[in-house]
């Protein structure tokens, strides 16, 4: 699973489809459900553009859930809505963490960014499978409505992800192993983009004037991460840069530098698993 911290969250743009008569690799058994506990340690700007890092350690939940609906697994939280050998319509789900802007300069005696919630529909395009589907080329296009989810609910605007996703299984022959690589575009209407980078005239200063956003293109991201279910734990890490350069609110005051690194590390125990099993691709 690719993690994202929105403004994300989570890989976007086009191929020519191909190969989409690749056999399906054999089903095997597996749990309904496996759930464990761990932490992970995460470093990420405070928002996207800022020039300032915030780390965090935290508890980690380890859940997994294969049900024909309902699904949670490193892949994300989804609802499959619709699901064939071509394309995917899935619920896509995101978040972003709070900010103090005591504790960010440019921020300084403005509102907290209260965290959100993002949720939406996401269409996958298989535009690849291997023929042992070890490789795996996704087109993925979630549009997401975000919501903030402290002191009251408020519309924070919508969110738009194409992004690509290239998932290999034992990446360079490591048995075990899964590597994620996503590239894509972010893209936010006004009101997203005013959430965390207008800047209201009652909070200008001679070094933060007044700014409103536009909606539109939101910068790029490239993201790698790596993981591995042992037999009784799991292990996972991962690396994200971000891009601003050309997005439309790059001259807010706010953004203090076009480009950032996010990264995180976690461990989690499996503690527990269900006896029913299902028919899952292997």
């Amino acid at each position: 699973m690719i993690p994202s911290r929105s403004t994300s969250g989570a890989v976007t743009l086009a191929l020519l489809l191909a190969a989409l008569s690749s056999p399906l690799a054999a089903q095997t058994e597996q749990p309904l459900w496996e759930a464990g506990l761990g932490a992970t340690a995460l470093a990420f700007p405070d928002y996207r553009g800022s020039d300032q890092q915030s780390s965090y350690l935290l508890p980690m939940p380890y859940f997994i859930y294969r049900g024909k609906i309902f699904q949670a697994d490193r892949d994300g939280v989804r609802g499959i809505l619709f699901d064939n050998r071509i394309a995917e319509l899935n619920l896509s789900v995101s978040a972003s963490l709070p900010v103090d802007s005591d504790g960010n300069d440019a921020r300084s005696g403005m509102p907290n960014l209260d965290p959100t919630v993002e949720i939406g529909p996401a269409l996958e395009l298989h535009l690849w499978r291997s023929a042992d589907r070890r490789r795996l080329l996704d087109l993925r296009l979630p549009v997401r409505k975000a919501i903030t989810i402290d002191g009251g609910f408020r519309d924070a605007g919508l969110v738009f992800t194409p992004n690509l996703n290239l998932d290999i299984e034992d990446p360079l022959g490591a048995s075990g192993w899964n590597l994620g690589l996503l590239v894509g575009a972010v893209y936010g209407n006004q009101r997203q983009h005013a959430y965390f980078y207008d800047v209201d005239p009652a909070f200008a200063t001679a070094d933060r004037p007044a700014y409103q956003s536009d909606g539109g293109y939101g910068g790029a991201k490239a993201i790698a991460a790596l993981s591995k279910r042992f037999d009784r734990f799991w292990v996972g890490c991962f690396a994200r840069y971000d891009w601003l350069g050309d997005a439309v609110f790059a001259d807010s005051p706010l953004v203090r530098q076009d480009h950032a690194w996010a990264a995180g590390i976690g461990i989690a125990w499996i503690l527990g698993q269900s006896t029913k099993t299902v028919q899952v691709l292997d």
